[in-house]
């Protein structure tokens, strides 16, 4: 039964998320609350659902060389080392303060939607669209915009590092993908363009949920069937919803995600 109701609301929530731009977890795991899992074993399904996205969407974006690697490993150095801290935390609570912290995580979701930006003015790249992708040496790189190179160089590294531990500490802790807070910071407050921050996020949340996933499965709160039906759900869930996403109007699904958010936030904390 676990595994059925882990595999319609995976498929659901991925599609929704991959709709928004911001993966499914952080509406699978609520709502595998909302239906009468502990949150404590709705956690790992949600980091198994991150995984899972992030594996099937690493493919196409490295082929569109947007995705920096040297960036990515940067970050993932400290959310890595978050999320084992976060599991580590989640074990030793119970699940009441374990649907707070979920509630907050939404909340937290619902704001980096609506922050999320657009594409800023940059100066274009000299040496025309062979300089496109991530260069040698730095987190600094160019990528194609509007059939234009624009270039781009990580700023304010360290505030944006520890930011990162933040969103690996959530992720470990409630369940959900720290791509919430790490696109919105990469983009905004890094200055990497949308395009690349939303890539190289989705690129590495895998390796985040990992290092959750390590602690959860010593701590025995794994469960590997439905796991396997999240697994399942996200990656169907997930083509479903990238097939539709161009003729939804991204402004209104974003909207429409982050008041869904915020009502699941504040039955979360209720209800808790």
């Amino acid at each position: 039964m676990l595994a059925l109701l882990a595999l319609v609301a995976s498929l659901c929530s991925s599609g929704i998320g991959t709709l928004a731009g911001i993966g499914g977890a952080v509406l699978l795991v609520p709502l595998l609350v909302f239906l009468g899992l502990p949150a404590s074993e709705a956690a790992p399904l949600g980091l198994v659902s991150v995984a899972a996205g992030s594996v099937a969407a690493g493919a196409p974006q490295l082929r569109e060389r947007i995705v920096n690697h040297r960036l990515g490993v940067t970050t993932e150095v400290v959310a890595t080392t978050g999320a084992a801290m976060g599991a580590l935390a989640a074990g030793m609570v119970d699940d009441r303060l374990l649907a707070r912290a979920l509630a907050v995580a939404a909340l937290a979701a619902a704001v980096a939607v609506v922050w999320s930006r657009t594409e800023r003015e940059r100066v274009l790249a000299e040496g025309g669209h062979h300089a496109i992708g991530e260069w040698p040496g730095r987190i600094a790189g160019a990528t194609d915009v509007d059939s234009d190179v624009v270039t781009y160089r990580a700023r304010r590294l360290p505030v944006g590092l520890a930011l990162m531990w933040v969103a690996g500490v959530t992720a470990g802790t409630a369940g959900v993908s720290g791509g919430f807070l790490k696109t919105p910071v990469t983009a905004t407050l890094m200055d990497i363009p949308p395009r690349v921050a939303a890539a190289t996020t989705t690129f590495t949340v895998g390796v985040t949920a990992s290092a959750g996933l390590v602690v959860m499965t010593l701590q025995g709160r794994v469960d590997a069937k439905a796991s396997a039906a999240v697994v399942a759900g996200s990656l169907l869930g997930g083509r479903l919803g990238a097939a539709v996403q161009g003729s939804v109007p991204r402004t209104l699904l974003q909207r429409g995600l982050a008041a869904v958010l915020v009502v699941v936030a504040v039955l979360l904390w209720v209800s808790a």
